[in-house]
């Protein structure tokens, strides 16, 4: 049996610990599934150590995550207590919104059948 070290840690408890990830067999799965890079290189294991000073890049919703390792933690604690583990290298950008539909004045309703057949001879998009 190995012994443990104050100055490593597993990855997938950092992970859990620093609230990457809900369950500590998801921070598994994300190790197992190629998509997590410790120091540029990709890592297949969730028993890889992780040392502070280390940086991991991963997926994370939309977003790509580079993350620089501040801190080991002890346990999984608040959610404040989580941020000062790491040190956000690229932190999300925000995502513009979508365009909205012109506004109608309220009270108007849908348009009716008149009203499309208008709007699609404005566009050029009569097709009768």
């Amino acid at each position: 049996m190995t012994q443990a070290r104050e100055d490593s840690l597993r990855i997938d408890k950092w992970l859990w610990y620093a609230r990457f990830c809900k369950s500590r067999s998801l921070a598994s799965r994300l190790c197992a599934s190629g998509k997590l890079r410790l120091n540029r290189q990709v890592v297949r294991k969730a028993h890889q150590t992780l040392r502070v000073g280390d940086v991991l890049t991963f997926p994370m919703g939309p977003h790509i995550r580079v993350i620089e390792v501040k801190a080991l933690a002890g346990r999984r604690g608040p959610a404040v207590e989580a941020r000062t583990l790491y040190q956000d290298l690229a932190p999300p950008e925000a995502q513009p919104r979508p365009p909205r539909a012109p506004a109608r004045p309220p009270g108007t309703g849908r348009p009716t059948k008149a009203d499309r057949r208008a709007l699609d001879r404005l566009r050029g998009t009569d097709e009768g």
